[in-house]
């Protein structure tokens, strides 16, 4: 699993085996994988293209802050996943999830607010579609009657 691709993600580069249990804040670039238990928050504060997957075994006790989150374990603080979340069928969180974009499998769980925060290029794409539809709307032609309903 070291060092593979992992849910065809990415490179796994920082592993919490199963059995391991960390005290503190977990700060990492590129893909993580938690098999093992954490208690503190797990960031990726650097690399923008960060992924972390926990396992049906895994744990975090503290907020999650990472791109893409593809969840099977357990949460039990809020998770900020400013592209992707897959919650999996095993997938537990107790807090408040903010995404862009949600997948969710059947029997996933969370307890707390799902809150949709879409990405600026999102958010810019959107208004300028907007305007667009603004200046495309069709103009009164002078002298030409438009029908008008009641």
């Amino acid at each position: 699993m070291f060092g593979k691709r992992q849910d065809g993600n990415g490179v796994i580069h920082t592993l919490i085996g199963d059995g391991t249990r960390i005290k503190g804040d977990l700060h990492f670039d590129g893909g993580c994988h938690i098999d093992g238990v954490i208690h503190g928050n797990v960031i990726a504060d650097k690399d923008p293209e960060a992924f972390l997957t926990i396992s049906e075994e895994g744990f975090v006790d503290g907020s999650v802050r990472v791109p893409r989150v593809s969840l099977n374990g357990k949460v039990q603080g809020d998770v900020y996943a400013s592209q992707t979340v897959a919650l999996g069928a095993t997938a537990k969180v107790v807090g408040n999830l903010h995404y862009d974009l949600l997948e969710m499998t059947s029997g996933a769980e969370i307890n707390g607010k799902l809150i949709h925060e879409a990405t600026k290029t999102q958010a810019a794409a959107k208004h300028s579609r907007s305007a667009v539809s603004e200046s495309e709307r069709v103009q009164p032609v002078p002298g030409v009657e438009t029908a008008k309903t009641a």
